[in-house]
């Protein structure tokens, strides 16, 4: 836990150097004050700093607890155990185990700590809850765990129904955690922990449910062969951070798989029935769709900044570009129809003039080809783990495609798509909440989407390119089936429909199975549909569990190429690829 602090006196200073001391017993121990802080060192407790006007400074019971904190982490600690885990949600989750049981053994022996580490708790509570509409799924989870350890319920507002089913589905391992009595047996149970719910996938997991921040983000190579690092391909993170033995699904407790009423049991973990019904994935359903926001940015961005991208966008595809205009030329020059009463004069059919007097068909069209006669809709995942480098080459490959597209005549439209907590729809959700309204079969219930079109079909605008930006989470199936309905309403011969997404579909309130099955129901239609998908995963292969067609980008910078490279290649099948 860190935590913000306000400069203390030097007599305060003094006064934690000396309850340091006599806690842990070692009279060479210091108390400092680091940036970098909480963290104990050999001979020395470091306690955060930050400016005196910083917001959520810690107040000085609570700094208090800080100390008594790591004084036990100190005294009953292998802190080396808990450093020796890649940073992620098992080493988290580790930390929360061992601090739990490190502050029983303080408090036996000094049961005045016990006070000062509560007014700390108090103090994460509020830290955490004025930050909780920017948490990624994977630290609301962590922070449920680590509430449920200390026996402290969570809040209106944190109660999310997805993070309330997976601390069900994991109820019984964190209550044998409890029972830890040694730094590895809180480490084994932190990994217990990660493997149930990767488990709960059935082997997939979310990304969103723990994807790095969007700067620590790891490689998918890397992750991979982590076993601290439960990334998609064992999969990311808890998703994303954490590949460790996996639990079966079986294991998960038998009553996972049916939901509780929130109104009947506020507090009480909640599950969700994940099974097929009638033979068919469950579909992720909104509560409602009133709040739901399409926001049309076609020619409304920055024309500067649009200039500056395309410029980039075309030393890297320009060659690619070329290529692919002089291969649509060629099959255009070879591919004729013949044997036509009007047209072009097909020379070789001039003979059949001389020898058959009624010869009426000395005639050739050019065929147009299949490849001219396409539209292609790029599809963007908006989500916060995009952040950072990712959303910046996902601008750069639209933009590119896009140009391209547009130079070479084909209709195109790049879209873009997230889901925000909205506090119209969160009343609605609580007002039917109280008014007894079995609000089970949602999956979506106070978060609306936030769809964005940067450039529309029938535009040769393509400047709100510049305006793509990340939002919050990431509701895959519902955004592709927005993109598929625009791109179905399209007149041509081939519908192409390219999806750029860093992970798992998630959203703060929806249970991660079920938008995975609601995700792949939505395929499986939209391919029956005619239209043809490609899914295009950054650093992780998540895509490759959804489109029959995908590609994983293992290297950012070669994104652009890798994208353009892929739609170019299909452009030129003469069939269609399912």
């Amino acid at each position: 836990m860190s935590f913000s602090v306000l400069a203390y006196s030097d007599a305060t200073h003094a006064m934690l150097g000396k309850m340091a001391r006599v806690l842990t017993g070692r009279y060479g121990v210091t108390v400092s004050f680091d940036a970098t802080g909480p963290r104990v060192e050999r001979d020395r407790i470091v306690l955060p700093e930050i400016p005196p006007d910083a917001p959520g400074a810690i107040n000085l019971d609570a700094l208090t607890g800080q100390l008594d904190l790591l004084v036990a982490r100190s005294k009953y600690s292998a802190i080396s155990e808990i450093s020796a885990l890649n940073a992620g949600p098992t080493r988290q989750i580790a930390q929360a185990i061992e601090d739990r049981r490190v502050c029983d053994r303080l408090f036996n022996d000094y049961p005045g700590a016990r006070g000062y580490v509560e007014k700390l708790h108090e103090q994460t509570a509020r830290n955490t809850h004025a930050r909780w509409p920017t948490l990624a799924w994977r630290d609301k989870l962590i922070w449920f765990i680590e509430r449920a350890l200390w026996d402290e319920a969570p809040d209106v507002t944190e109660r999310t129904p997805s993070l309330i089913a997976t601390l069900g589905a994991v109820s019984e391992l964190l209550q044998a955690t409890r029972t830890s009595r040694s730094t590895a047996e809180s480490v084994a149970g932190a990994r217990a922990l990660v493997a149930r719910i990767r488990s709960l996938a059935a082997g997939d997991v979310n990304t969103m449910m723990f994807s790095a921040d969007a700067d620590e983000a790891l490689d998918a190579e890397q992750v991979s062969a982590d076993p601290d690092a439960l990334d998609a391909a064992a999969s990311q993170e808890m998703s994303d951070a954490a590949s460790s033995d996996a639990a079966s699904l079986a294991q998960a407790p038998s009553d996972a798989a049916s939901e509780a009423s929130e109104a009947e049991a506020p507090a009480a973990p909640m599950t969700f029935d994940i099974d097929m019904i009638d033979g068919r994935p469950r579909l992720s359903i909104p509560l409602t769709t009133e709040f739901d926001l399409i926001t049309d940015l076609t020619g409304l961005g920055d024309a500067g900044a649009w200039r500056n991208l395309r410029a980039l966008a075309r030393a890297e595809t320009a060659p690619l570009t070329a290529r692919l205009e002089r291969a649509l030329k060629a099959d255009e020059q070879t591919h004729w129809k013949r044997e036509q009463e009007r047209g072009e004069i097909d020379r070789p059919a001039l003979a059949k003039l001389v020898i058959s007097p009624g010869y009426r068909t000395p005639f050739r069209v050019k065929r147009t080809t299949e490849g001219r006669d396409a539209a292609v809709t790029l599809l963007i995942d908006r989500s916060g783990s995009m952040a950072g480098g990712k959303i910046a080459l996902a601008r750069l490959c639209a933009a590119a495609l896009c140009d391209a597209l547009m130079q070479l005549s084909f209709k195109c439209e790049v879209l873009g798509y997230s889901s925000v907590e909205s506090p119209e729809m969160r009343a609605l959700y609580e007002q039917k909440l109280a008014e007894g309204v079995d609000l089970n079969r949602f999956n979506r219930r106070v978060e609306r989407l936030d769809l964005q079109v940067y450039k529309r079909f029938g535009s040769n605008n393509p400047v709100g390119l510049s305006a793509i930006d990340c939002g919050h989470e990431n509701p895959d199936g519902e955004a592709l089936a927005w993109a598929a309905g625009r791109l179905a309403a399209q007149r041509a011969g081939r519908r192409i429909l390219m999806v750029l997404s860093d992970g798992y579909p998630a959203t703060g309130d929806g249970h991660p199975v079920i938008l995975r099955t609601d995700l792949r129901a939505r395929i499986d239609e939209i391919a029956n549909s005619g239209i043809e998908l490609i899914g295009i995963g950054l650093l992780d292969d998540a895509v490759e569990k959804f489109y029959a067609h995908n590609i994983v980008v293992r290297k950012l910078d070669e994104l652009p190429t890798m994208a353009f490279t892929v739609l170019s290649k299909l452009l030129l099948q003469r069939g269609r690829t399912h």
